[in-house]
């Protein structure tokens, strides 16, 4: 018979080989993550002279954007550290406005862990198929109280039932902006070959501008890296937080950024409808409002006299956005 400290390394070691077999079933997925092309937007710097703006395509990622960066450190980072998967099968919480939840539900479906989610009601009909697509459990929150209701929403979940889900945190958990130190960043500087001089990337959880910024000011501290957040509190650029009036994500540096932008809703919207006519891209409002950023920055130079390499990130595609009203107008 196995002694009680026998029978625990038992099930251990059983635990541990099963979280191993399900990460190698799902490493076709995994491995798909990062690793996304540059695009150069051609016409909209036609007018300008040494200037060049490069967008990060992440809708190559698998769940279609950015997010699947981040939601893959935190996934195999708690799975290596036994809080999801195994015995006790807790689910995966987390507050998400969409991009966030795919990629936790496609890694929930090929690592087989469950996955929940709070998520504001007024998300596009897309996600919500999308989710329901993966089996994702979506709990819906008042859409007047936009990303930080369902923040509230599922740190309440988490502290009733802690039995039950296992609270990644998108907003605080250190592995999201990890992600872009240790990957984003790099493939920028490689893609670039180390000309890049500007880095632009929204603020929403802020990971991608954090990790990216930290990276980059390690490699060449004469970056300048440009945050970007809408310009009011009600405002319709999905998936960006107006900082001042939110609740703000614990892993968000201020300190980072050389400068702010702050955009309009409307400029984000002109700039999704623009671009498929003059550059064939078909982005999201977010990847829109981050382009229409640089493109500020790219005449700025132009009119100092300035060369420029400006990189931008691409959060993801308009698939997830077509039923939106604005692309009529």
């Amino acid at each position: 018979m196995l002694t009680f400290r026998e029978s625990v390394e038992a099930t251990g070691a059983a635990t541990a080989a099963a979280t191993d077999s399900r990460m190698l079933l799902g490493s076709g997925i995994l491995e798909r993550i990062g690793n996304t092309p540059l695009v150069r937007m051609e016409r909209l710097t036609a007018h300008i002279s040494g200037v060049h703006i490069l967008g990060k395509a992440e809708w190559a990622n698998p769940g279609g954007s950015v997010k699947d960066r981040a939601a893959k450190a935190i996934v195999l980072d708690a799975m290596e550290r036994g809080l999801l998967g195994g015995a006790k099968n807790m689910s995966l919480l987390d507050a998400t406005s969409g991009n966030t939840g795919i990629a936790y539900a496609i890694l929930g479906a090929a690592l087989q862990f469950p996955v929940t989610l709070t998520m504001p009601t007024n998300v596009s009909p897309e996600r919500k198929r999308i989710l329901s697509a993966y089996g994702a459990n979506v709990l819906w929150t008042d859409p007047a109280d936009g990303t930080d209701g369902a923040i509230r929403k599922a740190r309440e979940l988490a502290a009733s039932e802690p039995e039950k889900y296992w609270y990644a945190d998108q907003y605080s958990n250190d592995n999201n902006w990890r992600a872009h130190y240790e990957t984003t960043a790099n493939e920028i500087w490689q893609q670039t070959e180390g000309r890049i001089t500007h880095f632009l990337a929204g603020l929403g959880t802020s990971g991608t501008f954090v990790g990216t910024t930290r990276r980059l000011k390690e490699l060449n501290p004469r970056i300048q890296c440009i945050s970007l957040e809408p310009d009011s509190p009600f405002n319709g650029l999905e998936g960006l937080k107006h900082m001042e009036t939110a609740i703000v994500p614990r892993i968000y540096d201020a300190t980072l950024a050389d400068r702010k932008i702050e955009m309009g809703t409307e400029a984000a919207y002109a700039m999704a409808r623009r671009l498929p006519r003059e550059e064939g891209l078909l982005v999201g409002v977010s990847a829109a409002a981050a382009v229409a950023g640089a493109l500020q920055i790219a005449e700025e130079c132009a009119a100092n006299g300035d060369e420029a390499v400006i990189v931008t990130v691409l959060c993801d595609a308009a698939d997830k956005y077509l039923s939106e009203r604005f692309w009529e107008e």
